[in-house]
């Protein structure tokens, strides 16, 4: 089984913090058929997710996230991309003065790219039946 372990710090105190662990958690599912749970405690919370192929925790504390994700066979494949992206995504958010409006901006920008790379289907009309 495939894990990925990822370690960021962060200056955003637990409010902060809490705010964008909850809207990733909303976010993975219904973009990505994620189960999550959301654990709230007085020091840090915890985000535990969970669908076929793929479980895991996300730790929130005042000053740092830690990932840790066991990939199944088939995503276990895809660890490097996989952990390239969530990479690549929290240190833009963290690079950030506000998180939270910068992941609402990438999500926005996401659905935008996809929808123009997959305009919705047109259906012809059904032509009523002949009349005898």
């Amino acid at each position: 089984m495939a894990e990925i372990r990822i370690t960021r710090e962060h200056g955003l105190g637990l409010a902060q913090a809490r705010q964008l662990a909850l809207r990733w958690a909303e976010v993975a599912e219904r973009k990505l058929a994620m189960e999550c749970t959301y654990e709230q405690g007085l020091a840090g919370d915890v985000v535990s997710f969970k669908r076929s192929g793929a479980s895991g925790k996300l730790t929130v504390d005042p000053h740092e996230f830690q990932l840790h994700a066991k990939l199944g066979l088939l995503l276990g494949v895809f660890r490097g991309r996989i952990e390239t992206e969530i990479v690549r995504n929290l240190d833009t958010l963290l690079a950030e003065q506000e998180p939270l409006a910068a992941f609402e901006s990438g999500l926005a920008q996401h659905e935008a790219r996809r929808a123009a790379n997959h305009p919705p289907k047109k259906v012809a009309p059904k032509k009523a039946p002949k009349a005898n």
